[in-house]
């Protein structure tokens, strides 16, 4: 069970990196499931039945997380979706305001060693500021290099592009350099 509590914190150490409010490496994890199984010798931890990963903004939510280790310590993890229903994440972002990353898709990963998430199969991340719309990117793969803050988006769930597989879809919404500008007052005479 020690080696249990460990690993999971060790994971959402990792996680946090990858979208994360730099006070969630300070919190405590909290992981909720119906059923685990552990091998400790493969440093593997089997996560199924309505898995919840809390620590500190950092939610993510399957119907299975699966868990490993690296000899080197570095955590890695897939969650994936059962019946129709995504894995999902929600993490609030660094900075002023109330600013929030989403993202679902029927896979999950993420590399703790690179701080790399990719999302498989209808995969969807959106920002959020407050209570306004945020940017939307839509694809059937998606990944984003938190260490240099890119997004790439593939027309495949494989993460490859090929002519003809598909398109993806990106909302961008308007910022205040660009939105139109307030009607002017006549000048009085």
């Amino acid at each position: 069970m020690k080696q249990l509590l460990l690993s999971a914190l060790l994971l959402l150490g990792a996680t946090n990196a990858a979208l994360a409010e730099k006070a969630d490496s300070s919190k405590p994890t909290e992981i909720k499931f119906d059923n685990v199984d552990i091998d400790d010798v493969k440093q593997i931890q089997t996560f199924t039945g309505n898995v919840v990963l809390t620590r500190g903004t950092l939610l993510m939510k399957a119907a299975k997380a699966v868990v490993t280790q690296s000899a080197e310590g570095y955590q890695y993890a897939t969650l994936t979706s059962v019946g129709g229903v995504p894995a999902t994440f929600r993490q609030k972002r660094d900075g002023a305001g109330d600013q929030w990353v989403e993202g679902e898709a029927e896979r999950i990963e993420y590399d703790g060693k690179i701080e790399l998430v990719k999302l498989f199969s209808k995969a969807r991340v959106k920002r959020i500021e407050g209570s306004k719309p945020g940017d939307v990117v839509e694809g059937e793969f998606i990944s984003y290099d938190s260490r240099k803050e890119f997004f790439s988006v593939k027309n495949t769930p494989t993460g490859d592009s090929k002519p003809g597989a598909g398109r993806g879809t990106m909302v961008i919404q308007p910022s205040g350099v660009n939105a139109a500008p307030a009607a002017s007052t006549p000048a009085v005479k």
